[in-house]
Parts: C-alpha cells; structure tokens; sequence
C-alpha cells in the first residue's frame, strides 16, 4: 500500500507538470497559427496509447510509458525524428515558416508555463495552508535563538536579523532563504550596530548532518511560558498547567524556550527537576522526558503573526518560489565543480516517489509538486540539444546572426541530445535503484 501511495503521488504530480509543459508549447503554436499534429501526455513508444481522439488537425492522447509527454508542432524538429515532413516545401502553417521570435517564444512556453505554475502552488499554499507569517520586527523585539551550529558560524542568540541586505526584510523568512546556507553573507544587528556575518558553502551538510536535531536558529528567544500542557504527556501529569513559566532546568537557568530545548536534550534519558514560576510562587516539578525528549507542551508565544492577503501571497510566493529556483541552480553548480556528488544529490523517479512519502498529505503534495515544476522549467532550459534550452540557442543564433541554422545540422544535434538525454535517464534510473540498496 505504502509503494502505490509514493507511485500514485508521482504518477499525479508528473501528469500535472507534463501536461502544463505542453500546454504552454500548444497555446503557444496556435497563437501563432501553427498547426499541432499531436499533444501526449506520456510517451506513445511503439504505437502504444491507453487513449487516443482527433479534435480538428489534432491527436490528443495518453501513452503508456509515464517519462514525460511531448507536443508535435508541424514543422518542427523534435524528439519525433520526422524527417520525411521536413523534406517538403515549408508550409505557412509550418513552426519552421514563422519568424524567429515567434519560434523563441512557442520554445519558451512550456518554460514559462512550469515557472508560472510553480509560483501559483507556493502562492496558494500560503494563502491556503500556512495562511499568516511572522514579520522580522516581532522576531527581533528579542533576537534570533542561534543553536550549536549558528553559533559556531559567529551568530549569537540575541542577534538581530536583516538578511541580505542592511534594511531587514518584511517577513522573517524571507531573512535566512534556503539559498544562504549554500553560502552567503547576512546582515544582522547586534549591541546596535550592524554587521555582516559569511554564511559558509557547507552550512547545509552541517545541518543536514547534524544528528542533534536542532535547526540552524529559530524565534524560540523568549521566555518559557506554558499556554498547553497536553494530556497523557509528561508535562501534563506532572502538573504544569497554562501561565506557568520554567525558570530552571536542573539548576540551569532556561533563560528562553531556545535555551530549554537544548538543555533538556541533554537530559532526555533522566528525570529532570524544573524550577517553576506559579503566580507568586516557585515550584520544584520532577518530570521524566518522553521517548522523544520532550515533556509535552505549548508556550505561550510573544509573537504576532500576520495574516496573507491574496496580494501578499501572491507576492511571497513568487519569492519563495525564486529562492527555490536559484537555490536549485547553485546546487547544481557545486555539483559541476565537484563539491557535491552527483550520486547523492540527483534522484530520478524512484526518488522522487520517496520524497512525496508514503502518507497522502495535501499539503506535502502540492509543496513538493510546485518546487519539481520550478526545478522541471530550469532543467529544460540547460542548452542540450533535444532540450528545450538547445532549441532556444539555435533560434537565438538565428535571431543574432540573421542565418537560420540548417536541417541537417539540426537533426544531427537532435539525435546527439536524445542520446544524451536516454543515457542521463538510464544513469540516473540506476542510481536510484543503488540508492535503496544503500
């Protein structure tokens, strides 16, 4: 049940992505007047559809082998190989008879269709999901909590954080963007007076490597005030209830809730002694941690969250979702100069099934879904031949150099970057398969 729930979430999440992809070529051509011959989600291979039917010029349909989709455009040279059309008089109808520019953009669509849809699911789960964020200015009233390894970085709890630039950014999370742990610099403010800290290319394995669990630095620089004990927990049947506040834990000062966390972690194993605040009174509680290392409650939070508007969702997701991209790029990059092992950092469809995972959340879906279409409409645009990056050089070249690139030399291109490509795809099929072995 497990495997058809990871296939089933993939199976949906590839339909979406391919079948936008092709839509944006398809709207595309016949915005230019081209003709479609054919429009397939999943591939036909060997004549096989589980679905085919014939609306005007056009064969829509679904094939069975579930690697991608395609969008025969009349005139093309494509993954199709049909050279017996190409060997014709050029017709008006034809992708090969409209002017450059409009080529450039019939090949960009898809492009632009899986980046517009990228941003509209992250646009929507935070009008949807997440629904409010927490402006920087709540979170500095006290500072960041900065745990082992922040600290280690030069970061210090209590520091104040701006982000990429000097002037701190409106929402909190756009202060530290996933980017940054890939290397960086970050402004923040500490004694009043600003300063710049360098963000090391290996933040990211630090913390993915971390076993303590902690994450980089969090808005917990507050102090701990009970708001729920929950029931059947620790912290419930010992008697903490709703106002209380934890002064000490095991004689140690518990200064914020940051400070709690980490000192409790290291007694997770032990019955620990809380020093409690009640009205007037302090109260000595023992508590034995759960199996998990925490004690089973809510604080009461200072902060105040804002609600999103359409407008502001709209707008944070579209950061979110360029944050993503360029975080997807630099990832890249290290793994071309070898920083980062391609083995390890690149999944195929076997991975990607285990990262939808084995329970069917809404949320997780589309979150996932949206960040593959972003990472669908880069690696389309990599200039590889049967990409649609290498159709955007030639036609590039075209329009630059005002001498349109030859049949031949675009076919024999074609044919190099399907080889290419089918040899990635096997690479990264087998790669997948060693992954669960290991």
């Amino acid at each position: 049940m497990n495997a058809l729930i990871m296939a089933g979430q993939l199976l949906l999440g590839l339909s979406i992505l391919v079948f936008v992809h092709e839509l944006g070529h398809y709207l595309a051509a016949r915005m230019f007047g081209i003709r479609v011959d054919k429009f397939y989600l999943f591939f036909d291979a060997g004549g096989i559809r589980l679905l085919r039917f014939r609306i005007g010029e056009t064969e829509y349909g679904i094939g069975w082998l579930p690697l991608g989709g395609y969008c025969k455009i009349a005139g093309m040279i494509d993954e199709s190989m049909d050279k017996e059309s190409i060997k014709k008089a050029p017709q008006p109808w034809e992708y090969r008879s409209k002017a450059a520019w409009k080529r450039f953009i019939v090949i960009t669509a898809g492009v632009m269709m899986n980046l517009l849809v990228g941003i509209l699911i992250f646009s929507g789960l935070l009008l949807n999901r997440q629904k409010s964020y927490l402006p920087t200015e709540e979170v500095n009233k006290n500072g960041i909590y900065a745990y082992p390894i922040a600290r280690q970085i030069g970061l210090q709890t209590g520091d104040k954080i701006l982000g990429l630039r000097k002037k701190a950014t409106a929402r909190f999370s756009d202060a530290i963007p996933g980017s940054l742990l890939l290397g960086g610099k970050l402004y923040i403010q500490r004694g009043g007076k600003t300063m710049q800290i360098q963000i090391p290319s290996d933040t990211y394995r630090r913390i993915a490597s971390d076993s303590s669990g902690f994450p980089f630095i969090d808005i917990t620089n507050y102090p701990v005030c009970i708001d729920t004990a929950i029931e059947g927990h620790p912290a419930y049947q010992a008697g903490l209830r709703k106002g209380d506040r934890i002064l000490a834990l095991n004689r140690q000062e518990t200064p914020s809730f940051g400070a709690f966390k980490e000192i409790l972690a290291k007694h997770s194993n032990d019955t620990v002694l809380l020093s409690v605040c009640r009205g007037k009174d302090t109260l000595p509680i023992r508590v034995k941690p759960d199996a998990d290392g925490t004690i089973g409650f809510l604080s009461l939070s200072p902060l105040k969250s804002r609600n999103y508007t359409a407008f502001t969702a709209l707008r944070y997701g579209t950061t979110d979702a360029i944050d993503m991209l360029w975080t997807n790029i630099r990832g890249l990059g290290k793994i071309i100069n070898g920083q980062e092992k391609a083995s390890e950092s690149i999944s195929g469809p076997i991975g990607i099934a285990t990262i939808y995972g084995s329970v069917w959340n809404w949320g997780r879906f589309w979150y996932i879904t949206g960040m593959l279409s972003l990472v669908l409409a880069f690696m389309n645009i990599l200039p590889i031949p049967g990409l649609d990056g290498g159709h955007m050089i030639f036609t590039l070249y075209e329009m630059i150099t005002r001498r349109k690139v030859s049949d031949q030399v675009l076919e024999k291109a074609q044919m190099i970057g399907m080889a290419v490509l089918l040899a990635l795809i096997a690479l990264v099929f087998a790669n997948d398969i060693l992954k669960l072995f290991h």
